[in-house]
């Protein structure tokens, strides 16, 4: 199976087989690129963002996902932020949050937000298929 790379950076390795699309957002050039490679290892289409204003402005241009993958401490726009901003924006997308911190403090306040869970970083890739059955089942 080969990789095709779209406009925006979107890649799809599956040919079409699968419309299932995940937003990657993290500040952090390798997260982003290790969270890209568990999801496209599910078959799934990606996109990424580097901060929470791309993720906001990718759907203020019309972009839809079916899963977020959002950071929560990122430079420009937090993932607090950019998650209330597209709850108000009308996203229904199932949102993770995801942080490096263990507080459960922390997770509270980010899923007040607007999350529909949170967990803490490295992601596995029995937790992104947990949240495409959660989110298929929405």
């Amino acid at each position: 199976m080969r990789n095709k790379v779209m406009a925006g950076g979107e890649e799809n390795n599956n040919e079409g087989k699968n419309s299932f699309t995940v937003l990657v957002v993290d500040d952090d050039t390798v997260v982003r690129m290790v969270h890209r490679m568990l999801v496209t290892s599910l078959g799934l289409k990606v996109q990424e963002a580097k901060n929470g204003k791309e993720a906001v402005d990718l759907h203020i241009n019309g972009a839809s996902f079916d899963l977020i993958l959002m950071d929560m401490e990122m430079p420009i726009m937090n993932g607090p932020t950019a998650t209330r901003e597209l709850r108000a924006m009308g996203v229904k997308s199932t949102i993770i949050g995801v942080t490096s911190c263990t507080f459960e403090s922390v997770h509270k306040d980010f899923i007040e937000a607007g999350l529909d869970h949170c967990v803490a970083k490295p992601l596995t890739i029995a937790q992104i298929a947990s949240f495409l059955l959660k989110s298929n089942n929405n």
